[in-house]
């Protein structure tokens, strides 16, 4: 009884963070992807640079900025603090950044690819029969890349299942609060008890199975 408690707690924070964090991620990353497929814009290269930078840059590096903007007297952590009375760091909202920050690259650099490979000639015939901008983008430029979408807004989801680093450096590793299944195997492994450490793993690995398996069904439509 003890162990389910100690895998269903930070299971049930870790979806809910990975739930959360993949929302905001598919909501931006699609209008950020449509953007950088469809149009041209000054300083577009240097968008595309610091949106991808997460994806190369050691984990606590992320952490750490995070950390100076999510800190009381950062950009956004005094905005933060103004409204709630309350510090952001160190708390499951923190760990719901972080996975943001860590996995809005994958969905952009995906749904990009997608949208970028739409058929412009499909496009150009529904603006001709009088569609606009945004109902072409909404009826006929989505729905065509709705593969890769959804491709994204899944691994943008195993990446904020599995992060680490950031979360570390932003949340802290506090037991049923901001201890995620990462860190909850990291705290397992430092502590000896090798047992819970590998149920978590094995639930892990599972959640990354089913994750593969989802992609690549996508793949094969």
């Amino acid at each position: 009884m003890e162990n389910f408690q100690l895998i269903a707690t930070p299971l049930l924070l870790t979806l809910k963070i990975s739930a959360i964090a993949t929302l905001f991620v598919a909501v931006l990353g699609i209008l950020i992807a449509y953007m950088l497929a469809k149009r041209e814009f000054p300083g577009k290269w240097a968008a595309d640079v610091m949106i991808t930078l997460p994806m190369v840059l050691p984990p606590t590096v992320t952490g750490y900025i995070l950390v100076i903007l999510l800190g009381k007297n950062g950009m956004l952590g005094s905005i933060f603090t103004r409204i709630t009375g309350n510090g952001i760091l160190f708390t499951w909202q923190a760990a719901a950044i972080a996975a943001f920050v860590v996995s809005l690259p994958l969905m952009v650099k995906t749904t990009t690819s997608a949208i970028g490979a739409v058929d412009r000639s499909v496009e150009e015939a529904a603006r001709i029969l009088g569609r606009n901008e945004f109902e072409t983008a909404l009826f006929i430029t989505l729905p065509l890349a709705k593969k890769g979408i959804i491709a994204g807004c899944v691994l943008s989801f195993a990446r904020a299942v599995g992060e680490f680093g950031a979360t570390l450096m932003v949340a802290g590793n506090i037991q049923g609060k901001t201890s995620t299944m990462p860190l909850s195997i990291y705290g397992a492994y430092q502590t000896g008890n090798n047992e819970l450490a590998n149920m978590l793993v094995l639930v892990l690995v599972v959640i990354s199975l089913i994750t593969i398996a989802a992609t690549s069904k996508l793949g094969e439509r």
